[in-house]
């Protein structure tokens, strides 16, 4: 690709064609502010936060929208840049709701940072804020307040690019225009998928996740209820980024000493459902292989497609309600948790399920609108009382007084807090994949995945759609039938490749036998309930951070964890059992579509 030459505040820079002015600024590491712009998006140059003057320009250019020119001279803090971007601030803050020191999102709100850069007195503009404007508190996972949002437009972007839900959009025009839903109906009744990806990227508090932990400091706090804690695999590698650690720290048994010092009763391990998970849906997508290519039954449906992502799942409920017979019928891990805490964990430690609270520690908004879906009562109880971001988790151990840095490191309890490595992995792009393939080759051949360190290249990376194809060589006598047979799988990331994967399949071109689909980007490492900000070099850290903590693992493969031996001997029997069936395993339906 051709360089141009270009000059900032009187510094030489080279840089490739057709790039922005913001980013040859960064490229010499001087900071221009921006608002609207994020790394994940498409260039809106909205806000005007960012311009700087131009050579030759009277007016002022938004750098994070226009590309650089040859032999450009730019100028990036004149005192026409300074006051123009001053004047913006001071806009955007008269118009917004400055409840600052009460705002969720106070230690880390761009606005309020910007305001401090450049030193809005809010005397500049009368206040224009709106009276009576309501906070959408509708759906179990998203609030929405219109009178903390500055227009950047970032969440419709988020919604419509990068998830292709559109469940955001842009209403009305100048002072009157807001970000609105479907003919501005409540979230919950509009086709929003709960991702909170919007979330991630809104640089105020004008979204953010729904809040439980008043309720579970609550539970904690009564000598009645028994408090289970238990965290999901992306969490232990982004927790530390709240507390004091550098991006893609993991901090596993300092999380779990934390939460022990809350006051919870037991810490337990999300992950070990996860390992349930692969033995319960690896034995699903082998009964349905056996009933498609043995039993010729046209009424089985592949490619049998993973359902542990609840923003996904609940994505094809709305827009692909036609093909929900792909979806595993295997419960999230997180689910399966619940429904074995209100059960198996309550007769071993002789409790009272009603006397159980289960906690969910999850890098997901969607987890929350998961939990209380009305399928999630098999126990008789609901299987997760309330599911927390690691957002919130980092809240409730500021809020404890803990140093977290000084911590020292302790393990989960036991029953149902031993794992793998191959639990650990469900937490980026492809893990789910990765640690089904190392369960069902060993079941069908009784061998190991023929892969260095049983590490599945081929479906790891952070391209939107992967695939890859597993020859089965030497298949056990009740497997038979896959000898020779091209396994191909494919996993895709972000809602945008869940629809190309879907629309793939309701064409009939689908040449896979089983998906992995998840909703956010990356995975649940980028998930609506992790830290912010996150970008693609935040997640690559996170991922990372992952892969290491299941290389550092004694066991990797999820029918190997001695814990899920014991209860299928002691409970479930076998993997798809009458009782496992009812406990572990699910339906789906179909929602409206606008």
């Amino acid at each position: 690709m051709s360089k141009i030459n270009i000059s900032i505040d009187g510094k030489k820079v080279q840089i490739e064609k057709g790039k922005t002015i913001l980013d040859a600024a960064k490229k010499i590491n001087v900071k221009i502010p921006t608002l609207c712009y994020h790394e994940d998006l498409c260039v809106a140059g909205n806000c005007r936060v960012c311009v700087v003057e131009v050579e030759g320009n009277q007016a002022l250019q938004a750098s994070c929208a226009i590309p650089a020119q040859d032999g450009m001279e730019i100028r990036t803090n004149t005192p026409k840049v300074r006051n123009a971007r001053k004047d913006i601030i001071a806009m955007l803050v008269s118009e917004h709701n400055t409840q600052c020191t009460t705002c969720y999102r106070s230690t880390n709100c761009e606005l309020q940072e910007l305001s401090a850069e450049y030193n809005i007195d809010n005397n500049r503009y009368l206040s224009i804020l709106k009276p009576n404007i309501e906070v959408d508190r509708s759906s179990w996972s998203i609030e929405k307040d219109d009178s903390k949002c500055v227009r950047c437009q970032r969440c419709v972007r988020t919604c419509s690019e990068l998830q292709h839900v559109n469940a955001l959009t842009v209403s009305h025009k100048g002072q009157d225009m807001k970000i609105s839903t479907f003919h501005d109906l409540p979230l919950k009744d509009v086709v929003c998928t709960n991702c909170g990806q919007c979330v991630n990227r809104c640089p105020t508090g004008a979204l953010t996740e729904r809040r439980y932990f008043d309720e579970v400091w609550e539970a904690i706090g009564d000598p009645t209820k028994h408090v289970i804690m238990n965290t999901a695999p992306s969490v232990r590698v982004a927790l530390g980024e709240m507390l004091g650690y550098p991006v893609g720290t993991r901090v596993t048994g300092k999380m779990v000493t934390a939460m022990r010092r809350l006051g919870v009763d037991s810490v337990l391990d999300t992950d070990f459902s996860a390992d349930l998970t692969i033995v319960e849906e690896g034995t699903e997508l082998l009964s349905r292989l056996k009933k498609v290519l043995v039993d010729k039954d046209n009424t089985v449906k592949l490619p049998m497609i993973t359902s542990c992502s609840p923003g996904w799942v609940k994505f094809a409920e709305h827009l692909f309600p036609e093909h929900l017979g792909h979806l595993s019928t295997c419960k999230s891990p997180q689910q399966m948790f619940g429904a074995l805490a209100k059960t198996y964990y309550a007769d071993k430690k002789g409790l009272d399920p009603k006397d159980i609270v289960s906690v969910a520690i999850m890098p997901c908004a969607a987890k929350k609108f998961e939990a209380n879906r009305r399928e999630m009562k098999d126990s008789g109880y609901q299987d997760i009382d309330a599911g927390l971001t690691t957002r919130e988790l980092g809240h409730m151990i500021r809020q404890s007084g803990l140093n977290f840095l000084d911590l020292e490191e302790s393990t989960y309890d036991s029953i149902m807090g031993e794992s793998t490595g191959a639990g650990v992995i469900f937490g980026a792009t492809g893990g789910v994949m990765e640690a089904a393939l190392r369960t069902a080759y060993e079941l069908i051949t009784g061998k190991e995945v023929p892969f260095e360190n049983m590490n599945i290249e081929a479906v790891r990376g952070m391209e939107g759609i992967r695939e890859a194809t597993i020859h089965i060589e030497g298949a056990l006598p009740e497997w038979s039938f896959l000898e020779g047979v091209d396994l191909r799988v494919a996993v895709a990331h972000g809602l945008i490749n869940a629809r190309k994967v879907m629309e793939q399949i309701a064409s009939g071109d689908s040449p896979y036998h089983f998906i992995e689909i998840m909703a956010c980007p990356g995975g649940c490492i980028g998930g609506g309930g992790q830290p912010i900000p996150t970008n693609e070099e935040i997640r690559k850290k996170r991922v990372a951070a992952i892969y290491e903590e299941d290389m550092s693992m004694s066991l990797r493969k999820s029918h190997e964890n001695p814990e899920i031996k014991k209860i299928y001997a002691e409970f479930l029997k076998e993997p798809l059992s009458h009782v496992s069936h009812n406990l572990l395993h699910t339906t789906y339906r179909k929602r409206q579509h606008y």
